[in-house]
């Protein structure tokens, strides 16, 4: 059966939408938006970091349409923060350094370390079936032919359960987000949406991303250790790593000072609307966690430095699949809760997250030298076109001169307080199933 232009439209926003996507907002900034400096800065050695610059390529975020956003940027034991736009497109209230933030899909590499350690501890086998320790969540020959390696690096071919969840996405109406704003969805509940989606493939096939392998990952590591995952999580990761500002939250409420957060929803949500306070029970293990831009960087700092796991399984988590870029090729490599990505400067490592409202990335050298974590404030502000692709906005170009200054530049190589330009779009992951396969 073929489809007209409206429903081939639809069929592709659905796929767009089919679950949250880590994009850039657009829209108009208050001018009273500042750049805010860290008060307990150090000064910045000839090879380290340029802050002026960096200052100056964040505002150029908020001039392309930002709301608020908000950086840490660290060359060694030095630490720039910086601030720009405002927190409260009501009231004006600026954003600032240290807010805390919902982080999304950043939160899938801490579960991922709490799975590893339990590897370490030979009580989970990265090779072995999920059906040897869930043959009731994954039946049948799937959960005999899914193994716990393919759930961490997204070759399950499990699909998103987030159109499933949200079931008004679908019908490009935003419905859904309003209506169940405060409900509680289980982990067992997800994972049945997520398996009764279409298979993204065979098992071990390709990547594609599913917040569905996270959430049975949750579940895997409560099997194990007879815990609850996200507290099992908190103790044995966040507290290991020495993390103030960052947790599972217990209500919808996020706890300490924080930007409100807004959802376009690619403009069927106009205009946007404050969905900081939302249960996060649908996200889970995949996408829960509440964290700041400078224990981002703390934690993988420490994981990448070794401090949280042995190094054998280390090894594991940054054993990549390619992930295919939207021309062919590969457009980055993703491990086990973690992403690799190649920038002129070298390989970096990290991961960016999107919930309704809030979008976060964190990036790392390889040894945890120079990294640089950001979080905003303005989500899915692209518009879609007639054939249902995203049409390019000049933010998205604006975070990628970002990522360049605060990864690969340096103060005697950026002095003219001007950001770098990128040779090309930074690749990024997406937050939905099958965000990517539209735009091949």
């Amino acid at each position: 059966m073929s489809l007209s232009r409206p429903d081939r439209r639809r069929t592709r926003v659905a796929a767009i939408t089919a679950a949250l996507v880590m994009t850039l907002p657009a829209a108009a900034v208050p001018a009273r938006a500042v750049s805010v400096p860290s008060p307990m800065a150090v000064a910045a050695a000839p090879d380290g970091l340029d802050r002026e610059a960096l200052a100056a390529s964040l505002d150029a975020v908020r001039a392309a349409g930002m709301y608020g956003v908000m950086a840490s940027v660290r060359d060694g034991g030095q630490e720039w923060l910086g601030a720009t736009g405002v927190a409260d497109v009501d009231t004006g209230r600026p954003m600032r350094p240290r807010l805390q933030h919902r982080v999304g899909s950043v939160t899938k590499a801490f579960t991922a370390v709490a799975v590893l350690q339990q590897v370490a501890e030979d009580r989970i086998d990265l090779d072995a079936p999920i059906a040897r320790y869930l043959p009731e969540t994954v039946p049948g020959e799937r959960g005999r032919a899914i193994t716990v390696r393919m759930l961490l690096d997204h070759t399950s071919g499990i699909g998103d359960y987030v159109l499933g969840a949200f079931p008004s996405l679908a019908r490009n109406s935003a419905k859904s987000l309003d209506d169940h704003r405060f409900r509680h969805i289980g982990p067992g509940e997800l994972v049945r949406i997520g398996l009764g989606a279409a298979p993204t493939g065979r098992p071990g096939e390709k990547w594609s991303y599913s917040n569905t392998n996270y959430v049975i990952a949750g579940m895997l590591l409560q099997k194990v250790t007879g815990e609850d995952p996200e507290a099992y999580i908190t103790r044995n990761v966040i507290r290991k790593a020495g993390l103030r500002d960052t947790y599972f939250p217990r209500s919808a409420h996020v706890l300490g000072p924080h930007p409100k957060m807004y959802e376009s929803y690619y403009g069927l949500v106009d205009p946007p609307r404050d969905y900081s306070v939302y249960d996060m029970s649908w996200a889970g293990t995949a996408a829960a966690l509440v964290s700041t831009t400078s224990d981002l960087n703390a934690f993988y700092r420490k994981l990448l430095r070794g401090r949280l796991l042995p190094a054998a399984q280390l090894h594991q988590m940054q054993t990549t699949v390619p992930v295919p870029g939207e021309q062919g090729g590969t457009a980055m490599r993703y491990g086990l809760g973690l992403y690799a990505l190649d920038l002129p400067c070298g390989r970096v490592w990290g991961h960016d997250g999107a919930v309704f409202g809030a979008g976060t990335a964190v990036l790392s050298s390889a040894d945890g030298t120079r990294q640089m974590s950001f979080s905003h404030n303005l989500m899915k502000y692209q518009k879609i076109a007639c054939d249902g692709t995203l049409e390019p906005n000049p933010i998205d170009g604006a975070f990628d001169a970002f990522y360049l200054q605060a990864l690969c530049g340096t103060s005697t190589g950026a002095r003219s307080g001007k950001p770098l330009a990128p040779p090309a779009p930074l690749p990024r992951t997406k937050d939905l199933a099958a965000a990517m396969a539209p735009r091949r």
